[in-house]
């Protein structure tokens, strides 16, 4: 469970940092939505980081958090330059992810088990990430462009990458 807990670790890094981009971008274009949005977001996402490094000593943690939150920002902040349609088809593909990788680890510990209180944590941070990705594909509209499309599948085969890095360094 260390490997999931570090790539847990990594991720929730990244999403602090994504909504650290939107931030920027959201103030930048006096966005009063967006950044609203982002606040709310990041505060969950810092949330969620805070009880992992709480699960996972700093020995054990990703040595690439550097590049995870420089992914992160850019993950926020590019689409945030295009607007508030980008953004949340953005976190809405983001979220899909982290739904389906909290899952993965919720089924694992549910046949094998583990350390009491890591599955209430994952199923909670999990319920939160889905919440996120409701909303934001709610406010993404039902018509996805190409082009977001396309930045949505960069973004997922990215955050799959990055789980298997984070798992092994």
């Amino acid at each position: 469970m260390v490997q999931e807990l570090r790539s847990d670790h990594a991720g929730e890094t990244g999403a602090v940092y994504i909504y650290q981009g939107i931030t920027v971008v959201a103030r930048w274009r006096q966005d009063a939505e967006l950044l609203a949005f982002a606040r709310a977001h990041g505060d969950t996402e810092a949330e969620h980081l805070k009880l992992v490094e709480e699960w996972l000593p700093p020995a054990l943690r990703s040595r690439l958090l550097l590049p995870w939150r420089m992914a992160g920002w850019l993950t926020g902040a590019l689409p945030a330059l295009f607007g508030r349609r980008a953004v949340y088809g953005t976190i809405a593909a983001v979220e899909t992810f982290v739904d389906v990788h909290y899952q993965q680890q919720i089924d694992h510990l549910q046949v094998h088990g583990g350390p009491d209180g890591l599955l209430p944590l994952l199923l909670r941070c999990q319920a939160d990430e889905q919440h996120h990705r409701d909303e934001a594909t709610a406010l993404a509209g039902p018509h996805t462009p190409w082009l977001l499309r396309l930045w949505c599948a960069v973004v997922g085969s990215g955050s799959a990458a990055a789980v298997v890095l984070a798992r092994r360094i």
